[in-house]
């Protein structure tokens, strides 16, 4: 079965959000790019982009893997507020989904508070400090099954 990795865009924070949620996740980057990495002759990078990220990847468990990157200036900012997606994580128990609802939330704008929802499943939604949409659910139904 295929493998959805979600990827992310920010305005000039990606390092900060990706140090934010490898604290809550645990483990380590397996991959981090700057702009600077990249600069060829004919393709120059701005100094103010240099260290910025162009790509940062952090495994979050069962072949799972968090990207993202900073959105150079010339492309413009990225849409912070948009609603259009949202990262679902699926804890594997109820102790799992708090803590990752609770770390990941810190700072950030509850939407639906984690607990028993009606379709019964353990529940919550909210955007953190950065923007980013997140949906953490325990399904106890499923609890063991892949």
């Amino acid at each position: 079965m295929a493998t959805i990795n979600p990827h992310v865009n920010f305005n000039g924070n990606a390092e900060e959000a990706f140090n934010f949620y490898r604290s809550v996740f645990g483990g380590n980057f397996s991959k981090v790019v700057r702009f600077k990495d990249l600069s060829i002759p004919g393709f120059e990078i701005p100094k103010q982009e240099e260290d910025k990220i162009m790509h940062i990847a952090l495994p979050t468990g069962q072949g799972s893997v968090l990207m993202g990157n900073d959105v150079p200036e010339i492309m413009g900012k990225t849409n912070e507020n948009e609603n259009r997606s949202k990262i679902v994580i699926q804890a594997e128990t109820k102790d799992e989904a708090d803590k990752l609802f609770n770390g990941l939330s810190a700072g950030g704008q509850p939407e639906y508070p984690i607990g028993d929802s009606p379709w019964g499943t353990y529940f919550g939604s909210f955007r953190d400090k950065y923007g980013i949409e997140w949906m953490v659910e325990f399904d106890p139904a499923q609890s063991g099954k892949i």
